[in-house]
């Protein structure tokens, strides 16, 4: 993989943002580089020291944050006071907390959603944004997730054994996760409902037990999330179509958590977008091809925003 070396963050703190909320925030690479923002995705899923590795040390000013109730931000999995135009705000408390004026926006899966639907409330904050595996949380893309009628049909026996754990409960499959994840022994269906994505993904499952707390994040977050439809205003295509910010879209034709088409819609509808498809492409951002396609597509919209 093309990515730059691991270095540490040159500093990290947490913010107060509001209702018992506080965020986990780290800074690396030049103070006085280029501003980029990374938005994690899940939701839920919190920030890694990979994704400072798309970026040159030399040239960005590296933000890496884990929104409410992700990775190290506390409370550990709290869903209250936890929605979509919560973690818009949130984003721009943490800009004018750090003096930036305007920043790029890099987000993968759940932090496409974010980015756009950050945009469309600040676009006059954003520089541009490099945004892979396409997700716009429509009920569409949650249906092919979470139903017998999409991802399900090409991995029939994974799809069993996330709906195995709660077939004693009714509704969709989301709200019995909901049900179960409020339980005793909610950790253990955390792993369950990971390990559904992990396989879409490309990556292994792990094996029945009690889930980390990064699963519970994950699982608690989407949940949460998505039996309130992202908890979007409006659709984020129609959100975002016609704006003219740079922006490069990287998607992987073997992204099984969220199919191409995806990243095609939203391509159609951004005029100045540019689309890679990535021939045998994943969806995790670990996937040798996405990251390398990620590190050329920070490149070019460094010298698209910059010229």
């Amino acid at each position: 993989m093309a990515l730059f070396p691991y270095l540490d963050c040159r500093h990290h703190f947490y913010l107060p943002v509001g209702d018992g909320h506080q965020l986990y925030v780290e800074e690396s690479g030049n103070p006085s580089g280029l501003p980029v923002v990374v938005l994690h995705g899940g939701p839920g899923g919190g920030s890694s020291p990979l994704q400072r590795r798309f970026f040159d040390p030399q040239q960005f000013r590296i933000i890496l944050l884990d929104q409410r109730g992700a990775g190290q931000s506390r409370p550990l999995a709290g869903t209250a006071a936890n929605t979509t135009a919560h973690l818009v705000a949130d984003l721009e408390l943490v800009r004018e907390y750090l003096g930036v004026d305007r920043w790029m926006l890099f987000g993968g899966s759940w932090g496409v959603t974010l980015a756009l639907a950050y945009s469309a409330a600040h676009g006059d904050r954003v520089l541009g944004m490099v945004l892979r595996g396409v997700f716009l949380c429509r009920q569409q893309d949650m249906d092919w997730l979470y139903t017998d009628l999409g991802a399900a049909r090409l991995f029939p026996r994974e799809w069993q054994a996330v709906n195995a754990p709660v077939t004693d409960r009714t509704g969709s499959l989301i709200e019995r996760y909901a049900a179960a994840l409020e339980g005793e022994g909610a950790r253990a269906f955390a792993r369950h409902w990971c390990n559904w994505e992990a396989v879409l993904a490309g990556m292994s499952a792990l094996p029945q037990g009690p889930g980390g707390d990064d699963e519970l994040c994950m699982a608690t977050q989407e949940v949460h999330y998505f039996r309130h439809g992202g908890f979007l205003q409006e659709p984020l295509l129609e959100a975002c179509a016609g704006s003219v910010l740079p922006v490069e879209i990287v998607h992987g034709d073997r992204d099984f958590v969220c199919p191409l088409d995806q990243a095609e819609a939203l391509h159609r509808v951004l005029p100045n977008s540019v689309l890679t498809r990535v021939a045998g492409g994943a969806h995790s951002a670990s996937h040798p091809a996405i990251a390398n396609a990620l590190v050329n597509a920070v490149k070019r919209l460094r010298k698209r925003v910059m010229e």
